[in-house]
């Protein structure tokens, strides 16, 4: 399902006939979100679970809303529901379940997926929760069940495993220690890890990358992303990222809509010089998008850009320049995958974030998520002193 319009408000506490799947324990209660009430309560629960967190970095309340709106480009292929738990009237967890066209076509798997949870550590309200979740995708034909998705695997997604002491980066989650335990409680297994790698921007060249950079160098050209053929650009990039990315486990292709959603939030927070894109033989080849790591400037917003916020925001991204960036999309096409070129590219899109990442006055970049099997993507990761900080992981079960 997708939200209401806004205009449209329910009493949250008469909506007590929404009750989808039996309590857990008697008093565990599971409402279906369906109003603008329980939308925003939907949102902001995590600011009551993780208020002790000292690494916990509030989202933006309008950028949640806006995710879980109707204009979200995902919910074009995509159908959707929420949830949220309640306890004696007072929210204790929520949950989503997501069933994605795009990913069936692509993979004929009959899997559908779970997201968005976030609960107090009490192993009933997780087995209320996924169990409503379960419930729903087996009624609407699914075989197995997989998350978490926030909402796609193109989006937000894992459950943090390791790392707890660190923020996480922008558009990366967080988690309690005891939410993998309470999954795994629940009947899941892992399917696969994820990871975050931090860089000192400071790394020395190693033998291994001076050697393949310049041996690739006469093929190869990069330039920064053009402002003036902005569309275009992005365009290739969403051609680059389909292409490289097309055997990779879970892959779903990015939509023209999602990619140009993509570009409206880069055309107002990137330095068209931290997106390059690089050409082999004047054909484009590969590209990486790097991001000033928003979470910083966020931080001490409490969710919200009134009053003071939009000022903060505007000093740390444009005048006292965050301390570290991220990696959020990188791709190299497949022709050249597993290849001296291939790697050439990688190494030198990765130095070239970098020199932009020390003219910035940036200390550490991450590059998230690196898929734990990608054996390739990791060895250049950390032959250029890439260390692991961060693990995220994506369970799954048979319904």
């Amino acid at each position: 399902m997708i939200f209401p319009p806004e205009e449209m408000t329910v009493n949250f506490k008469n909506q007590t006939a929404m009750t989808e799947g039996p309590p857990a324990d008697g008093s565990v209660e599971i409402v279906k979100v369906e109003d603008r009430w329980s939308r925003d309560a939907f949102i902001r629960l995590p600011m009551s679970l993780y208020a002790d967190d000292p690494a916990w970095v509030p989202p933006l309340l309008i950028e949640r809303r806006m995710h879980l709106s109707s204009d979200n480009p995902y919910f074009k292929h995509a159908v959707v529901s929420f949830w949220m738990a309640c306890r004696r009237g007072r929210p204790v967890g929520r949950i989503s379940a997501q069933i994605d066209r795009l990913h069936l076509e692509q993979h004929q798997d009959d899997t559908g997926f779970w997201g968005m949870l976030e609960a107090e550590d009490n192993l009933e309200t997780f087995r209320a929760l996924l169990g409503t979740a379960e419930d729903w995708l087996r009624s609407q034909g699914m075989k197995r069940a997989r998350g978490p998705f926030n909402l796609s695997i193109n989006q937000e997604c894992g459950m943090l495993v390791s790392g707890f002491d660190a923020p996480p980066a922008v558009m990366m989650g967080h988690a309690r220690p005891y939410y993998g335990r309470r999954i795994e409680q629940c009947g899941y297994l892992k399917e696969k890890d994820l990871l975050a790698y931090r860089i000192d921007v400071a790394f020395e060249a190693s033998r291994i990358m001076r050697t393949v950079v310049s041996r690739s160098k006469g093929r190869l050209q990069t330039r920064p992303l053009r402002k003036k053929h902005f569309r275009e650009d992005m365009e290739i990039m969403r051609s680059l990222f389909n292409d490289a990315w097309l055997n990779n486990w879970g892959f779903v292709p990015f939509t023209e809509e999602e990619f140009e959603d993509i570009g409206r939030f880069l055309k107002f927070l990137v330095p068209e010089d931290t997106v390059r894109i690089a050409e082999v033989d004047g054909t484009p080849a590969a590209f990486i998008v790097g991001l000033p790591n928003l979470n910083e400037a966020i931080r001490h917003c409490r969710g919200r850009l009134w009053p003071w916020g939009w000022f903060k925001l505007f000093w740390r991204l444009k005048v006292k320049h965050p301390e570290t960036a991220r990696v959020i999309l990188m791709g190299v096409r497949r022709i050249y995958q597993n290849s001296l070129l291939g790697a050439g590219l990688a190494y030198r899109l990765i130095d070239e974030l970098r020199e932009m990442g020390v003219r910035y006055g940036t200390r550490d970049i991450e590059l998230s998520w690196i898929l734990e099997d990608n054996a390739a993507m990791r060895e250049i990761i950390e032959d250029v002193g890439g260390r692991e900080y961060k693990r995220y992981r994506i369970y799954g079960r048979d319904l």
